[in-house]
Formats: structure tokens, C-alpha cells, sequence
């Protein structure tokens, strides 16, 4: 396939995806959460794995503030690469599979 730009009819959030996974702290959240009980502690208000990770948390193992871990993880949630879930007063975040692996395609198909 020839190289090209990605357009509009690649599908929604290929270019966002792009720029999300640009940024080092981005692609380790991403790599801490394809297993997340191995990297953080068990939560008291949600599952690890069923409902994600507290920004909270993310924000402490990446040893930056609260605000920053925030704008990070929204980059990824517009990206699509990260499902948010609000539970009680905070937000968990794991990884939507379908559309990393759709991202890999893409990117794949591009080069």
C-alpha cells in the first residue's frame, strides 16, 4: 500500500491517537495498564481490571501532579485509546483493545 497521510475516511481519532502515543508518559500509562494489578496497588472503590485505575493512582506512579495525570489520560479518552469510568467521586481508566488494536492497523497500513 502506498504511503500517505491518514484522512477522514481512516475513521475517527487515527491522527489523535497519533499524537496521544507521541508522548512517553502517555505510552506508559498505556504499557501499566495492559496489566494493571501488576503495577498498582488493589483500589478500594473499583476493580483493578474490571473498572480501571484510579487517575489518582496513575498520577502518583507517574510522580506528577493530580492536574497533569489529567490532561494526559483525557488525551488518551479522545484518542479512544482509554475507557473512562466515574465511580463515587473519581475516575478509572482502562484500555479499550478494540480501538488500540484498530491504531495499530492503521499505522501499520500507512508506513
Amino acid at each position: 500500500m502506498p504511503n500517505r497521510n491518514p484522512s477522514p475516511e481512516d475513521g475517527p481519532g487515527q491522527i489523535d491517537a497519533l499524537r496521544a502515543v507521541a508522548n512517553p508518559r502517555r505510552l506508559r500509562i498505556l504499557d501499566w495498564l495492559k496489566d494493571p494489578v501488576a503495577h498498582f496497588p488493589p483500589q478500594q472503590d473499583g476493580d483493578l481490571v474490571k473498572d480501571g485505575v484510579c487517575g489518582v493512582s496513575i498520577a502518583a506512579k507517574l510522580g506528577i501532579s493530580q492536574p497533569t495525570a489529567s490532561e494526559h489520560l483525557n488525551i488518551l479518552v479522545r484518542a479512544g485509546l482509554l475507557q473512562p469510568k466515574r465511580r463515587k467521586q473519581w475516575t478509572f481508566y482502562r484500555r479499550d483493545e478494540k480501538r488500540i488494536a484498530a491504531a495499530k492497523r492503521a499505522i501499520a497500513q500507512a508506513f
